[in-house]
């Protein structure tokens, strides 16, 4: 039988995802990491720099909310499928490490679904497989950069009846597409959370200079400063191109 402190515990880990990643997981949030996991925003963007634990942050967000939220829908998309795959195996991981698991009603390498009624689904970035998904409670786009803009704007409609929280995380690439104009000028109403490996502290100076001196300045901010710089493929800069635009000039057609 729970004790009164079992159950006080509990309580704490369903208010607040830092207490269970710390009680639960045995996993110590950076400040970043625990500004991502109790923030109330419904739009969220993660510009963190490579190996500086997006993935586990989303992870642990992804299985609090299964958990605690009885009947979530949760979708994890990626450029590809093996990607989100590799996220839902963090939330899965993570799950395999509770004291007491929840019980699943489905289980598979795509997707799982608890006893309470909540679902974990990893998807591919493939605008025409996913819009059968609605009341979408979570939805984490990983690697936003590299995926398309049309499963950007096939995923958004999923939180209209729901309100659901959104989350896009990457590093940078160039600045082009959906990820680049959210974070740069999108609307209002974004929290947006940047990481750079400065701010991790399991990446010496000893590495970060190495890697400087082997990337070159353009790669290495754009991987470990989440510096939005130019693509080395384009011809013209991105506020070249945006000089060259006027509401002044009429449509050929």
């Amino acid at each position: 039988m729970a004790t009164a402190r079992d159950l006080a515990g509990n309580l704490a880990c369903a208010l607040d995802p830092v207490k269970f990643a710390l009680s639960q997981l045995g996993f110590e949030p950076d400040p970043w990491q625990q500004q991502a996991m109790r923030t109330t925003s419904r739009r969220i963007l993660l510009n963190c720099c490579r190996q500086s634990g997006k993935s586990t942050t989303t992870a642990i967000i992804a299985l609090h909310r299964a958990i605690f939220r009885p009947g979530s829908v949760i979708l994890l998309v990626s450029p590809s499928l093996r990607q989100s795959g590799e996220l839902f195996k963090k939330v899965t991981g993570f799950m395999k490490a509770l004291d007491q698991r929840p019980k699943l009603d489905e289980d598979n390498k795509l997707s799982i679904t608890t006893a309470n009624g909540s679902r974990v689904v990893s998807l591919p970035s493939s605008p025409e497989t996913i819009r059968g998904f609605s009341a979408v409670d979570l939805l984490i786009e990983d690697e936003a950069s590299f995926c398309q803009d049309a499963l950007y704007r096939s995923i958004r409609p999923m939180l209209a009846v729901s309100n659901g929280q959104l989350i896009l995380m990457s590093t940078p690439y160039g600045k082009v597409g959906h990820f680049y104009e959210e974070w740069s000028d999108g609307g209002i109403g974004w929290e947006r959370i940047k990481v750079t490996a400065l701010d991790c502290p399991r990446i010496t100076p000893e590495f970060l200079e190495g890697e400087r001196n082997s990337l070159g300045s353009l790669w290495f901010n754009q991987e470990y400063m989440g510096i939005f710089a130019e693509r080395v493929d384009s011809v013209f800069s991105h506020e070249t191109a945006m000089a060259a635009i006027s509401d002044d000039v009429e449509p050929l057609f």
